[in-house]
């Protein structure tokens, strides 16, 4: 496919024109993935497993480069004394400032970049590479399904009330009956959107009837928003409707929430009469599922 050609022609460019390829990144003495793992972690420490996830390392090869840094001096490794299963990476003060000169150089090399460019040409160059960036990471948004009750999902129900108690003229109170309602007799599915392995929306599916399900619990973290999360969670939530041999979903939802009326009239949702007693509804919708 043409664009498949394309995107491996941008990712060769890419590797040669920043020197990914070279044994000494930079001129510093190490690859490119010892250098990305250092500038990683953060001035008061990380832990290990979060860093690992966050750029998508597999244990054994985060391992050999934490070592690698920690035999140079750059990083010291410990145990959290809160977690002794927890393992925590900070850096020293050799490896601050061994990050700091990688800094300097990153900043020279991106002024490399611009420097032999037009003043057109280097608005367009920053304009493409915000444009891929957001695209990427878009193409690495993860929905899988959560049990309800972890941590994760927990943290995000916490923000999405947090932000409806905000955003609603008389406050919100998520355990008024009429919001809560009573409990689904069958279990339903609760699927949550990662971004590098950290949580950023959620959504949740509860069967009402022998054919249809409530959708509930539609979030998207702030700095998520724009990416397609909401219309994905959405989709996986209606085929996870589909897999449960349900034919029909609905949801209601707030006059003040303009964005997630749009969405839903666009993913073919189309309003009813009031189905439920949340004081917090203004408008309901269904949608009658077809073929995936």
């Amino acid at each position: 496919m043409a664009s498949v050609r394309q995107i491996r022609s941008f990712n060769r460019a890419v590797t040669h024109r920043t020197g990914a390829l070279e044994d000494s990144y930079l001129g510093r003495g190490r690859p490119l993935g010892h250098a990305r793992l250092l500038f990683e972690v953060a001035p008061e420490g990380s832990d290990i497993a979060s860093l690992r996830e966050r750029l998508g390392l597999d244990s054994g090869y985060a391992s050999r480069l934490l070592r690698a840094l920690e035999t140079e001096g750059l990083v010291a490794l410990q145990s959290d004394p809160a977690d002794r299963r927890r393992r925590l990476v900070t850096l020293t003060d050799r490896g601050r400032a061994e990050r700091e000169a990688y800094d300097a150089l990153s900043d020279d090399l991106a002024a490399s970049l611009l420097a032999p460019l037009s003043r057109s040409q280097r608005e367009r160059l920053v304009a493409a590479m915000t444009e891929v960036e957001t695209l990427m990471k878009a193409a690495s948004i993860a929905i899988m399904p959560e049990p309800e009750d972890s941590a994760d999902a927990q943290w995000c129900v916490a923000s999405y009330f947090g932000e409806l108690a905000a955003r609603f003229p008389g406050g919100f109170d998520p355990g008024d009956g009429g919001y809560a309602g009573k409990p689904a007799e069958t279990a339903g599915a609760f699927l949550i959107a990662r971004l590098h392995g950290r949580p950023v929306g959620c959504g949740a599916l509860k069967p009402t009837g022998h054919s249809t399900a409530e959708i509930k619990r539609m979030w998207v973290a702030p700095e998520a928003r724009g990416l397609g999360v909401a219309r994905r969670l959405l989709a996986a939530l209606e085929d996870a409707a589909r897999q449960s041999g349900l034919t029909r979903v609905v949801l209601d939802t707030n006059r003040t929430l303009s964005e997630a009326q749009a969405l839903y009239r666009k993913a073919g949702y189309r309003m009813i009469e009031r189905y439920n007693d949340n004081p917090y509804a203004d408008f309901w919708f269904e949608k009658t599922l077809g073929p995936e």
